[in-house]
């Protein structure tokens, strides 16, 4: 049973997503995936929660999602992973040191990317991997790649593996838990909630980013107003 709150954000709901599109819901599910990894708005998206109930979906459905078996959705999904993840680092690389070297510039300002740095720093190449197991940052990773401009091709290896670990093992993920039927049920019957969770813990944190971001800069504007040297009048 879905509730008012789902139905407001129902391009996040595989249910939804089955009932309306049919045989193409694989491909949505796909473009949800591909514009989380490569697109800046991406982290909008509450990918986790998505792929796992896909995958429990799939189950209910015989293996099935709009009549293409589990394991073609489920790389199909993976594919998606990876050339948004290439997008990402290309925009990163072409786009990104006008946009992100400045001061301040709200969600998309350089104390994320030096925060999506930091990442890169403590678990070396490998964070191109696990980045896609944290919200938010795995939209930056890319990017961040792209303008530290990491090797190509070392990125490009490790954003295959991280692609096929997560948005294929993920999937699967959510297919077995169909075989635990007491976990299946919590899923099934709060997938609202869920969802709705989800949402907040990806955006709550970026709002209060920019609101920060906002107050730092306009601080940082009235403190230079003030201190500016007045010229002397004649």
């Amino acid at each position: 049973m879905h509730s008012v709150a789902l139905a407001l954000i129902p391009w996040l709901d595989p249910q939804y997503i089955l009932d309306h599109f049919g045989a193409i819901a694989v491909l949505v599910v796909c473009g949800i995936v591909f514009a989380e990894t490569g697109l800046l708005v991406g982290f909008i998206f509450p990918g986790d929660s998505l792929l796992v109930i896909t995958g429990l979906f799939a189950f209910d459905r015989g293996g099935e999602i709009g009549g293409i078996p589990i394991w073609v959705a489920a790389l199909m999904i993976g594919a998606a992973a990876f050339l948004g993840g290439e997008l990402g680092y290309y925009i990163g690389k072409k786009a990104g040191p006008p946009i992100f070297e400045r001061k301040e510039s709200g969600l998309f300002s350089k104390e994320n990317v030096d925060r999506t740095n930091a990442f890169f720093h403590r678990f070396g190449p490998a964070a191109v991997i696990l980045a896609r197991f944290v919200p938010v940052v795995r939209t930056f990773a890319p990017i961040a790649a792209g303008v530290g401009r990491m090797d190509y091709k070392k990125y490009s290896l490790y954003n295959a593996v991280g692609a096929v670990v997560w948005g294929v093992g993920v999937t699967f993920l959510g297919y077995f838990l169909g075989y635990i039927p007491f976990v299946a049920h919590i899923v099934r019957e709060y997938i609202d909630i869920i969802l709705l969770a989800a949402v907040v813990v990806t955006v709550v944190p970026m709002a209060l980013t920019y609101l920060r971001n906002a107050r730092k800069a306009k601080h940082a504007g009235d403190t230079e107003a003030t201190t500016a040297p007045t010229e002397p009048t004649l």
